[in-house]
């Protein structure tokens, strides 16, 4: 979960505040939802103004293939 959170914000581009026009500061992230789809919302704040401003992450799942799946093992018994 943590990596999750790691990579997007390194991916993030800090959204401009429409009052002061400067770029706003990385304030935190939390995830919103896991299941089916993680989402992340990352909120930033202004230094000048001290306005909010969310955006968010949504991941997209890669199917793998199927011959690339595990499958189960059966377990041996000693007679």
């Amino acid at each position: 979960m943590v990596d999750r959170l790691r990579s997007a914000a390194e991916q993030l581009e800090a959204p401009t505040c429409p009052d002061c026009h400067v770029e706003m500061r990385w304030y935190r992230s939390e995830l919103l939802a896991d299941e089916p789809v993680p989402v992340i919302a990352h909120l930033f704040v202004c230094p000048h103004c001290k306005r909010a401003a969310k955006t968010d992450t949504i991941f997209k799942g890669i199917p793998g293939p199927p011959d690339k799946l595990s499958a189960p093992r059966f377990i041996a018994c000693a007679a």
